[in-house]
């Protein structure tokens, strides 16, 4: 305790507490050397007994251990001035590469290295996609239904034609499914009509995910049953379940073979796959998030004796699509190959803006950063100095819109003719042996039972129609690496190398055409810095003026008007 008229509080304890203190670490090291004795580790330091004065040659031994030291201590001092001597050469290098204009090596292997690592990363991405096709082309092979899953606040723009085109070409023996997902995030009569839209097509599911299950095991899951402690409430609750799996369970009754029904699940990321398997099977077996892109390989999950679903990874997105398309329905945010600023401008395009205002209770904007600048501001989203964090608003404003939190709908087209690959044989075939009475008895449940949001309160977001996905590893675009400033100096200097030594193994034949190219503009470059070195005097000359002629030096055509080391005394 610090007393008033003292500087520092007194270090000083009583006498009980530092006896207690004491004991305390004459008990820890008794155990400590307790538990070494046990294992057999001894902390103390063998002493080295040296020659005994019993042995021959003691003299002579000694002499010769004297000398081995002495040698070894010669070769570790040798070493420092090879050491040493290396260093200096590399900077008398590298001042000789600094004074003549050229790179030293150890700058052009640290940009080659840059280079590789770039050439690296687009290789890596470019093989992710490749293995994500993969993946999903197995998903759909394995598979005896294909469920493909909607959002509800955009439909049309989760469906995907190469997709269901693929699944058709089957010729019955696949099955094709809808469910739509998240329909306690669109107004109810935005909902019953793009059921009835979806219905004309394919057969269709309402389904509305659990979002608080917690289990991870089997044990939990049995504990909690035991327990009988379960949550009512809206996030936890789930709708569609009892039917979409009664479906499924006839459907493997009606197959002939014992093996078990395997139904894929496909469909855009964050469509919310991994959250239908989950509800499910009424526990946390695949793992979720507001990440798009979190499955990454096919996992299969046993729903019941005869069912087991297959969850897959989301479908890649043609880069052909719209903006707004591939903010919602890519991961170009998320793999940096878009800034979270432009795709929050591409989506604010297609919104209404006075359900924006509503929505995020933010007053008029004029454009996408004022609108981001003032959610930073609400939110408390501020940097050192207050500077409001657009970065991280709009980086929340995307979790609200591919999450299931912001509500948002999309108009139901007027029915038109069926797509190409689609016709009123393969409706009926994708209906037959599926109870179409109970589907739609389970889909009028679901809607009873859920709490839709007011028209009002749901943003009206124009959506451009079905997305473009890849489904082919042969279809995805070729990544092309620009040419960096690593590339152009390592090809630079391998033809001047080349040219300083024709004699070398390698032909000069051989060469790229781009490094041949850029010879002669690097000859022009060092004629005209040359040129201008030749101009200036140099500094070793001392010249003195006395009498300056203004005249002369206004009719001087030199590229330097004034030349400030000889002009001016």
């Amino acid at each position: 305790m610090k007393r008033p008229k003292l500087k520092k509080a007194s270090k000083r304890v009583s006498c009980a507490k530092r006896f207690k203190i004491q004991k305390k670490v004459r008990e820890h090291n008794r155990k400590l050397k307790k538990a070494a004795k046990k294992t057999g580790i001894s902390r103390k330091p063998k002493k080295d007994v040296g020659v005994p004065n019993s042995a021959p040659f003691k003299e002579e031994v000694l002499r010769e251990a004297e000398q081995r030291k002495q040698e070894l201590e010669a070769l570790k001092e040798q070493n420092k001035i090879v050491k040493k001597q290396e260093r200096a050469a590399k900077r008398k290098e590298g001042k000789e590469a600094a004074s003549a204009g050229v790179e030293p090596a150890a700058k052009k292997a640290k940009k080659g290295t840059k280079v590789r690592e770039a050439r690296a990363a687009v290789a890596k991405e470019k093989s992710a996609k490749t293995f994500k096709c993969c993946e999903l082309n197995k998903v759909i092979e394995a598979s005896d239904v294909i469920v493909e899953v909607l959002d509800a606040r955009d439909p049309l723009g989760c469906r995907c034609p190469q997709l269901e085109e693929t699944v058709l070409k089957h010729e019955g023996k696949k099955k094709l499914l809808f469910i739509l997902n998240k329909i306690d995030l669109v107004p109810k009569d935005n909902l019953e009509k793009w059921l009835g839209y979806l219905e004309a097509e394919c057969p269709t599911f309402l389904f509305k995910s659990s979002m608080q299950l917690k289990d991870r095991t089997v044990s939990q899951k049995k504990q909690r049953g035991t327990n009988a402690v379960l949550d009512h409430s809206r996030a936890a609750s789930c709708f569609g379940r009892d039917c979409l799996l009664q479906t499924l369970t006839d459907l493997a009754n009606k197959k002939d073979s014992e093996t078990m029904l395997k139904v894929g699940v496909v469909g855009f990321p964050n469509v919310g796959k991994s959250s239908i398997i989950n509800s499910l099977k009424e526990m946390r077996a695949c793992h979720v998030g507001l990440q798009r892109g979190l499955t990454r390989c096919m996992q299969e999950v046993h729903i019941t004796k005869s069912v087991k679903m297959i969850d897959s990874p989301g479908i890649v997105a043609a880069p052909g699509n719209p903006g707004d398309v591939m903010a919602l329905r890519s991961l170009q945010v998320e793999e940096k190959e878009e800034s979270p600023l432009e795709a929050v401008r591409t989506l604010l395009k297609q919104c209404n803006q006075q359900h924006i205002m509503l929505q995020y209770n933010v007053p008029n904007y004029r454009n996408s950063l004022e609108f981001l600048t003032t959610l930073a501001k609400k939110r408390g989203f501020l940097q050192k100095g207050g500077i409001p964090n657009t970065e991280l608003a709009a980086t929340t404003f995307l979790n609200d819109w591919t999450g299931a939190k912001l509500s948002y709908h999309s108009r139901a087209p007027e029915r038109q003719d069926l797509p190409s690959y689609l016709s009123d044989a393969i409706v009926t075939e994708l209906q037959s042996g599926l109870n179409m009475d109970m589907v739609k008895e389970g889909n009028q449940n679901a809607i009873r039972g859920v709490r839709f949001p007011n028209l009002a309160s749901s943003i009206n977001f124009s959506s451009k129609g079905p997305t473009a996905g890849v489904l082919d590893v042969s279809e995805l675009p070729k990544e092309t690496i620009a040419t960096t400033e690593a590339d152009e100096t390592d090809m630079t200097v391998s033809t001047d190398e080349c040219q300083v030594n024709p004699a070398g193994t390698q032909p000069l034949s051989t060469f790229k055409p781009e490094a041949e190219i850029t010879i002669p503009k690097m000859e022009t470059q060092i004629q005209e810095s040359t040129q201008k070195r030749e101009d200036k005097p140099t500094k070793e000359t001392k010249v003195k003026f006395v009498n300056v002629d203004l005249t002369s030096m206004q009719h001087n055509n030199s590229d330097d008007a004034y030349d400030f080391n000889t002009d001016f005394v």
